[in-house]
């Protein structure tokens, strides 16, 4: 199995979500989602991204949206890097 470095939320991809098949509980510092078993269905993760953005997509850490702002982070582009079965 192989490791998962992509939130399944907001997919952002610096972190390991998944290793080796498990999740890894880890919280995703664009969201603040925490990877769990929940993830491995197509209707949790889809549910939260659509809560998430309606609810105007903020990071979970300010110092994260800062951080990215300045290396021209894209809200889209980043969910873009979401497999597409996962969308």
């Amino acid at each position: 199995m192989e490791n998962k470095t992509i939130c399944r939320i907001c997919g952002y991809g610096e972190e390991v979500f998944w290793e080796g098949g498990p999740p890894t509980a880890a919280i995703c510092p664009g969201c603040g989602h925490e990877s769990d078993v929940g993830d491995s269905s197509l209707m949790s993760p889809r549910n939260c991204r659509g809560y998430r953005l309606g609810h105007g997509a903020q990071r979970h850490s300010s110092l994260e949206e800062r951080k990215h702002l300045l290396r021209g982070w894209d809200l889209l582009r980043q969910m873009a890097t979401s497999r597409p079965e996962w969308r």
